[in-house]
């Protein structure tokens, strides 16, 4: 069973070379792909020694089926580059898809940073992805390439692409969620506040399940969960007109 793995990358130039080294080593007998969104800081140059390197639009889902149309593996295996994933997987992939009612699944989730909240999010997506069947791209997702293919890919959302695809994977058969790790970076959510991170990325769920539009979705991510700004400076007037009190109505995002 010939595995394939596609790393999307934009700008992962301090990452890029200890990513594919890992990889290389640690898998030697997958294909490596790198599909690459338009870098501007040297991302290509240094990728180009240990993978195959492509180019595509940038977005996710697009890099991402790129760089499925360039691999030859029976399986697709999805890992961004700022991850670090078990060695344990591969053989656990293949004994997962022996079984062919399986289409595919992930990794355990875990962080390279320890605190309360980050094992709280790491428990919580683990159990999610077991219970829910919601597999995201942090846990390396990897797929059935017959599957893949009937399902057309991913879908072309600019945002929640990895989670449509779970979505659409468990229709079609099991899901496993294997036991070795993929310990992802926490630097985003550490930069934001990882309790903020959290409820924010629910809210961003629920968002998605409620219709709205992906790339509205993506707008608001990018910014981040900003602080609630005071809202404008409002007063009372007496019965003589004469200014008293304020008031401390928050604007809401």
């Amino acid at each position: 069973m010939k595995v394939s793995i596609v790393v999307p990358v934009v700008n992962e130039a301090d990452a890029i070379q200890p990513a594919l080294s890992r990889l290389c080593r640690d898998f030697p007998d997958c294909e490596l792909v790198v599909v690459d969104g338009g870098s501007t800081d040297g991302t290509v140059e240094l990728a180009a020694p240990r993978a195959t390197v492509v180019r595509s639009e940038r977005g996710r889902a697009r890099q991402m089926n790129e760089g499925a149309r360039r691999c030859t593996g029976d399986v697709l295996w999805f890992i961004h580059a700022d991850t670090r994933i078990a060695p344990a997987a591969l053989a656990q992939i293949r004994t997962a898809l022996a079984d062919p009612e399986v289409v595919g699944g992930g990794l355990t989730l875990r962080f390279d940073l320890r605190s309360p909240a980050l094992d709280y999010l790491a428990y919580a997506s683990n159990a999610r992805a077991r219970r829910l069947h919601h597999i995201f791209g942090d846990q390396a997702m990897f797929i059935r390439r017959t599957v893949f293919d009937e399902l057309g890919g991913f879908p072309d959302l600019a945002i929640m692409e990895d989670l449509e695809m779970s979505r659409r994977l468990h229709r079609r058969g099991l899901l496993a969620v294997l036991p070795a790790t993929s310990t992802a970076s926490a630097r985003r959510l550490v930069r934001h506040g990882t309790w903020r991170m959290i409820v924010f990325m629910q809210y961003l769920k629920l968002l998605y399940f409620a219709g709205v539009d992906p790339e509205v979705i993506r707008a608001r991510y990018a910014t981040g969960p900003r602080l609630v700004r005071p809202g404008p400076r409002l007063v009372r007037r007496g019965k003589h007109g004469q200014v008293s009190g304020d008031a401390g109505f928050p604007a809401h995002d």
